[in-house]
């Protein structure tokens, strides 16, 4: 007897092929989350669920859900999940860290480049048929080449953003909660406090976790400390910006511009007061939107949910101490 398993949106084919083999599989067929009620309901009967960063996963659904196995997420963060409540029930969470590093890192320095020199502005400039003729002061960016990046997380992703950084002969400041001694020996980069970060730098790229410490990092005590002339880019998590603080620190020019795959709300409303600022670029959370990418995402939390429903180890656990 196939297991059953609920899946909250459309996947790839592979790995719904994956999935469909050996599952009896129910999806979520729309483009935006179940309503959470919905969710319940439907995870009930199931002993398997596929889900995303944007569904909200807590105890009362654990709860609801007495033949839940398995929580096989298909994101690297699970902020969304509550990990604890899963572990005292004795289900294993599975992620999909590693596949995305590449894709995020990209996105992540189009970002900085995009802000730095203005494009979005500079794209609506033209599709407004403001481009009359060319002059010495259109539309002036920042320069990228030697200027100092600041990266706030240096796991994977800030690592990576580090490793591109090079190739501009950036300087490059990081600040964690511990040092990365292998990190500054291969990069070159140089650990500093979060405070003399945000005061050297000419850009700040946001690659930490959303958790009780980092939610509202960037508020507008941080956003004084910075260069009037900075930038700001988050590939991480909306709530680690206070959108308020940002919007004040744009408008009022504390910091020169900012450049988002992630905000809080998400998404963001299209009456939203930072949407009426021309010094922001705004991406709806696609820094790791690749095919291949995308592809290992969802063929890993498959794998890691086909491992859950065997009663097997999981490939990639959010949560190792559910096995003792």
């Amino acid at each position: 007897m196939k297991h059953a398993i609920y899946v909250t949106r459309h996947l790839p084919e592979t790995a719904l092929y994956k999935l469909q083999t050996v599952c009896d599989v129910e999806i979520w067929d729309r483009d935006i989350p179940p309503p959470y009620d919905l969710l319940v309901e439907k995870v009930r009967d199931k002993q398997g669920l596929f889900c995303l960063l944007t569904d909200r996963i807590d105890a009362a659904l654990m709860d609801a859900a007495p033949r839940l196995k398995v929580i096989s997420q298909c994101a690297v963060g699970y902020d969304n999940i509550a990990v604890t409540a899963a572990t005292e029930r004795g289900i294993p969470v599975g992620n999909t860290p590693g596949v995305l590093t590449d894709a995020t890192a990209d996105f992540a320095f189009t970002l900085l480049m995009s802000a730095a020199r203005r494009i979005g502005e500079a794209i609506d400039y033209v599709r407004q048929g403001n481009w009359t003729t060319w002059g010495l002061t259109l539309l002036l960016g920042q320069s990228v080449y030697g200027a100092t990046l600041g990266i706030i997380g240096m796991g994977r992703i800030g690592q990576a953003v580090a490793q591109r950084a090079s190739g501009f002969n950036m300087k490059v400041l990081y600040y964690d909660t511990s040092r990365q001694h292998e990190a500054e020996a291969r990069l070159g980069v140089e650990f500093c406090s979060l405070e003399e970060l945000l005061q050297a730098s000419d850009y700040v790229s946001l690659h930490v976790n959303l958790t009780e410490e980092t939610r509202g990092l960037m508020d507008a005590q941080a956003f004084a400390l910075m260069k009037p002339t900075a930038i700001l880019i988050n590939t991480a998590r909306g709530p680690i910006v206070d959108a308020d603080a940002l919007h004040v620190a744009l408008k009022e020019g504390q910091i020169a511009y900012a450049a988002l795959d992630v905000t809080d709300p998400e998404p963001l409303p299209a009456d939203h007061n930072l949407l009426e600022l021309p010094n922001l670029i705004v991406a709806p959370h696609i820094a790791s939107a690749t095919v291949p990418s995308r592809n290992l995402m969802s063929m890993r939390a498959a794998e890691n949910l086909l491992a859950g429903l065997r009663g097997e180890r999981l490939p990639y656990c959010a949560n190792p101490e559910v096995y003792g």
